[in-house]
């Protein structure tokens, strides 16, 4: 009796351990969106009742295609702020200065767009650090935001950022164009003009590949916005207008 007695208890034990001891570990390790909004440590777009987007380009810049989203962005007057790559800032340091004349942003997006989350907490500290420099040298402004390569975040990530002075800026998720996907213009005009809404972070990319299809949908998105009362701002603005966007607990 003792011998079953001794053997429940053991599997019970065992039970224990394994299906709820790490399950609370995963738990605690994990932390969701909403923990790094409420925390002000990352910022997915931002709560306004003004009718303003933040027109974000990844991964430039690149000497065929970021000149000529230039093209486009002057003239429709529409400011953006570039999450440009440090590497890539050095080969094309003209662009920079153009970007920077013509009143647009520019943030960091690592040194050499690594796979961040592959990195060990010096390396990364490494890449952000060497793109901030470059920033610095090349526009004679530091910036504050930095967008982790692929959008890919954990604590680690966000937490390294958050360490060296750096706020974690994402986009607002119906709002990514998918135009590294080349989706075709005629669905990414349809998903911006549907899905805007005040306060967004829009994304595309002016690196990567062929972004004949991105020129083609702000020939058509940006106009088109502008008529429904948009008005285009950079990072620091949106950020200026409201607080970090804290979700509700029942937002969830």
């Amino acid at each position: 009796m003792k011998t079953k007695a001794f053997i429940y208890i053991s599997l019970l034990l065992l039970f224990v351990f394994i299906f709820i001891g790490p399950s609370q570990h995963i738990v605690e390790a994990k932390k969701s969106r909403y923990y790094f909004e409420r925390e002000g440590k990352a910022v997915w777009e931002v709560a306004t009742d003004k009718k303003v987007l933040a027109l974000t380009f990844d991964d430039g810049p690149s000497p065929t295609f970021t000149p000529k989203i230039l093209d486009i962005l002057k003239k429709h007057n529409v400011k953006a702020t570039f999450f440009s790559v440090g590497s890539r800032m050095e080969n094309s340091p003209d662009i920079v200065k153009r970007q920077v004349q013509e009143g647009h942003e520019i943030a960091n997006h690592t040194f050499t767009h690594p796979s961040f989350h592959r990195l060990s907490t010096k390396a990364m500290k490494e890449e952000l650090i060497n793109a901030e420099n470059t920033i610095t040298k090349l526009t004679g402004k530091s910036t504050k935001y930095f967008r982790p390569p692929g959008g890919f975040y954990n604590e680690k990530i966000i937490n390294t950022a958050n360490g060296l002075g750096f706020t974690v800026i994402m986009w607002s998720w119906h709002m990514d164009s998918f135009d590294w996907r080349y989706p075709g213009v005629s669905y990414m005009v349809r998903r911006m003009l549907k899905n805007a809404t005040n306060g967004d972070i829009i994304l595309f990319h002016d690196f990567g590949g062929d972004r004949t299809q991105t020129i083609q949908t702000l020939q058509q998105v940006l106009p088109a916005l502008k008529e429904r009362g948009y008005t285009f701002i950079t990072i620091s603005e949106l950020l200026q207008l409201h607080p970090i966007y804290k979700y509700l607990e029942n937002s969830y």
